[in-house]
């Protein structure tokens, strides 16, 4: 049997657009039709970011730690910070002689109740501040007595779709819900009469790539016991 031998499919903004137009019903026939659905296309990445599914936008980063320094800024890509941790070396340190700690995420109202933000120690707790530069801010401040770095796990922004020869900045198994996402944007404003069948397609679509997206990991199941008066 003969096969193509290659697993480099990919669509291009252009195609997104043609594809998703064709949904509608319609062709693209003018430069404002391609301009308001690339605007469609990065509003559609921007609910996406909403809604936390663009996993494969998660990154490692790290920041050298300064004594009595709580907060740190992070790069304006970063749409939120997932999980952190102190370490006692850089990650281009890294070796079996390494110590890591985990941080625990704390809310603003949690942060803002810390009596004294500045008091010095080894970290425990870290708040991240979701403007428009984010900022992490960590108690306690580091006393860097061991742990000399901050690591963090960050899912950043989808990048903007760009120009139309650009290949999506999403990964291959959101291609069909990127498209269905498109068309049922498009559709309120050109094709009325399709946007509920086209809204359950884009969300059916949505589902099988968010649970092929997810983390499979093994399944442990431990029988309940029961003592005393059965609690």
């Amino acid at each position: 049997m003969a096969t193509s031998g290659t697993t480099a499919f990919d669509l291009n903004i252009d195609d997104i657009i043609e594809e998703a137009y064709e949904r509608c019903g319609m062709r693209t026939n003018s430069g404002n039709d391609l301009r308001s659905a690339r605007r469609s296309l990065n509003l559609l990445f921007s609910e996406w970011g909403n809604r936390g599914i663009h996993l494969w936008k998660v990154e490692l980063n790290e920041v050298a730690l300064v004594s009595g320094q709580a907060e740190y800024t992070v790069d304006a890509q970063v749409n939120d910070v997932l999980e952190a941790y102190i370490s006692s070396t850089a990650a281009a340190s890294n070796s079996a002689s390494t110590q890591d700690v985990s941080l625990t995420k704390i809310d603003r109202s949690a942060y803002a109740a810390l009596p004294n933000k500045l008091a010095t120690g080894q970290p425990s707790q870290y708040f991240v501040d979701r403007q428009t530069t984010p900022k992490i801010f960590v108690y306690q401040a580091p006393d860097l007595n061991t742990y000399t770095t901050l690591k963090f796990y960050t899912i950043n922004r989808i990048e903007d779709a760009g120009v139309y020869t650009n290949q999506a900045d999403v990964a291959y198994r959101f291609l069909p819900c990127m498209c269905s996402g498109l068309a049922y944007y498009l559709s309120q404003k050109r094709a009325p009469d399709r946007i509920q069948l086209l809204k359950q397609l884009y969300e059916d679509e949505l589902l099988r790539a968010l649970n092929e997206d997810g983390a499979r990991s093994s399944v442990y199941i431990s029988p309940q016991t029961y003592f005393g008066d059965g609690v």
